[in-house]
C-alpha cells in the first residue's frame, strides 16, 4: 500500500545524477517537497512526465518547494538522461539496494522491478499532505499535484 496523506515521510538517503547524497530529512523544517517516483529514464512517458515538470519547473521548485524525482536507475543513467533532457531538479537513484525508497511508500512493482509513477507532496514537517499513484502507463496531471501545493 503507498505511503498515505497524514503519515510521516519515509526517510531516505540516495545519490543524486551528479553522485550527491540527498536525504529527505534535510528538507525538513526548510522546504516542501514533491516527490515523484517514475519507473525508467529514457522511456516515453517518464520522458514526457519529466520535461513537463522541467517547463512549469518555478511552480514546483523554488524558495518553499524541492522537486525530487526518484527512479530504480542506476546513477549513471540518470546523469546522461538528466543532460540529455536539461532536467534542472534532482534525480535520485534506487538502483542500490533495489527499490529501498520506493519500497518504503509502497509503490515498488516486484513485477518489473522498479517504482510505479507515485507523487507524495510532503510539508515542511515530513507528513506526506497528498499521495496519487498511477499505473505504468498513466501519465500523471501536473495541475493534480499544483493544487496540492497550493493547498499547503
Amino acid at each position: 500500500m503507498p505511503t498515505e496523506a497524514g503519515a510521516p515521510a519515509p526517510d531516505f538517503q540516495l545519490s543524486d545524477q551528479h553522485g550527491r547524497t540527498v536525504r529527505l530529512s534535510h528538507f525538513r523544517g526548510r522546504k516542501n517537497v514533491v516527490l515523484l517516483f517514475f519507473p525508467f529514464a529514457f522511456t516515453s512517458v517518464c520522458t514526457g512526465e519529466l520535461r513537463a515538470v522541467q517547463e512549469a519547473l518555478p511552480a514546483f521548485q523554488n524558495d518553499d518547494v524541492q522537486v525530487l524525482a526518484v527512479s530504480c536507475d542506476s546513477m549513471h543513467a540518470l546523469r546522461v538522461f538528466s543532460d540529455s533532457e536539461e532536467l534542472d531538479f534532482p534525480l535520485l537513484s534506487d538502483f542500490w539496494p533495489h527499490g529501498t525508497a520506493s519500497r518504503a511508500y509502497g509503490v515498488f512493482a516486484e513485477d518489473k522491478g522498479c517504482a510505479l509513477r507515485g507523487t507524495f507532496v510532503i510539508d515542511k514537517r515530513g507528513t506526506v499532505r497528498w499521495t496519487i499513484v498511477n499505473g505504468l502507463p498513466d501519465a500523471r496531471d501536473l495541475q493534480e499535484y499544483t493544487k496540492a501545493l497550493e493547498a499547503l
